[in-house]
């Protein structure tokens, strides 16, 4: 694998007596009465995650099943920056033509939702394709190097990761990916496409009309979406209204925020558990489930206040800015799930788009339909932004498929089919 080498998580024993002592120390803040949600995260849910986490939670365990999964480490440079030490996850299927698979992950994510995958597609089956996977711990998350200099956005998240699947020898490959890894999915698209031969998104971005789509334009206006779609819509505007205040500070002054998470493991925890539990559909999060997803932040090699940065320097960037006019990529199919993304590209590269009801952000499938060819989509029943997680099944399902016999993107990768 060139010049990967294998990776073991290895907390330090100090690190976990700070942690251990930090949560002795904390101090919670009062709550109004009947407060519930409303407000955030409740504080009697935040004092018992809090305690389970400070007497009970075994970071030894799940750092021991976390080091089941293959780990590798690489060092990857992108252009104008120093080079990084990049943690990723490595499942190389048995079955010889499988599809190199890169699997992105957003925030509050980390590379530990791909491991729900791993046993659907690693190896296949008689009748659907088997994959080559590689998760990434994106630089400032999870067990990979912190970034030191200011400018490193979207493009260069994109760049590291299409240098990655270089580097293990995939000159083509597909991506899976929501949140930011929808996004970066589609800036790889764009910017490599002679090697990102298709996305399957579950956060799909989409084109809001304007005079350039008339009738999709009138449709809106007049209130003529399909009821689902314009509930849907509905909910996504409220989201907008009501929900997205972390954004709004992590894109504008995200080092203010990162002294509170960086100091605080009790700060880091309520910030993070209210989108555990606001952005899936009623998932049955455990105490353990939780706290491994918040202590993949706590100790990660950059430190938890680096992953906020991702949305200042997306938000501020020339380049792939968040905001700008969605357009067409051509030539990557795309396969999808219900979500939306913010970043707007031309991608003309086979898209897959798969739609959760309780996604945090969802469009119009005629808006979704704009940004470049789909070859496969898929309305799921229950579900949301955490797809990989919530309903691995699904965004399995949706893979096998689209790059199945008879798929739309079947054989897309040239001599990588997915079967013996």
């Amino acid at each position: 694998m060139s010049s990967a080498k294998p990776y073991n998580i290895s907390i330090s024993d100090s690190e976990l007596s700070q942690l251990s002592n930090k949560l002795a120390h904390a101090k919670f803040p009062d709550e109004l009465d009947e407060a519930g949600w409303d407000y955030g995260t409740p504080l009697a849910d935040v004092k018992k995650l809090a305690a389970y986490w400070k007497d009970k939670f075994d970071w030894r365990s799940a750092e021991a099943k976390l080091n089941q999964l293959p780990n590798y480490q690489c060092t990857i440079q992108a252009d104008g920056f120093d080079p990084l030490q990049i943690h990723f996850v490595h499942a190389r299927s048995k079955v010889e033509h499988a599809i190199p698979l890169l699997f992105i992950h957003g925030w509050p994510g980390s590379f530990i939702e791909v491991s729900k995958l791993l046993p659907l597609l690693a190896d296949g089956q008689t009748d659907s394709p088997a994959f080559h996977i590689v998760a990434p711990s994106l630089p400032n998350f999870g067990f990979s190097d912190g970034v030191k200099k200011r400018g490193f956005a979207l493009a260069q998240y994109a760049e590291v990761c299409h240098k990655l699947m270089q580097t293990l020898d995939y000159s083509e490959y597909v991506t899976q990916g929501g949140d930011w890894g929808s996004m970066i999915s589609r800036v790889i698209a764009q910017q490599y496409p002679h090697a990102c031969k298709a996305n399957h998104l579950n956060m799909v971005p989409g084109v809001q009309p304007s005079l350039s789509h008339p009738v999709l334009l009138a449709q809106y206006l007049l209130g003529l979406l399909p009821t689902p779609e314009q509930r849907s819509l509905e909910r996504t505007q409220q989201w907008q209204k009501s929900g997205m205040g972390y954004f709004h500070q992590q894109s504008t002054k995200p080092q203010t925020i990162g002294y509170a998470l960086a100091d605080s493991p009790v700060a880091l925890l309520a910030w993070i558990y209210e989108k555990l539990r606001d952005w899936t559909d009623d998932y049955p999060w455990t105490d353990d489930e939780v706290l491994t997803w918040v202590s993949i932040y706590w100790f990660s090699t950059a430190g938890p206040a680096a992953s906020t940065r991702i949305y200042y320097e997306a938000a501020h960037s020339a380049k792939f800015r968040m905001g700008t006019p969605q357009k067409w990529v051509p030539n990557v199919k795309l396969v999808g799930s219900s979500q939306t993304a913010f970043v707007r590209l031309p991608v003309d590269r086979w898209q897959g788009l798969a739609y959760f009801p309780k996604e945090i952000l969802v469009l119009p499938r005629a808006w979704t339909r704009l940004i470049g060819p789909v070859v496969y989509e898929n309305e799921n029943s229950s579900g949301g932004h955490f797809a990989a997680w919530e309903r691995p099944e699904s965004i399995a399902g949706d893979l096998r498929v689209m790059f199945g016999r008879g798929g739309g993107a079947f054989g897309v990768v040239d001599g990588k089919n997915g079967y013996s």
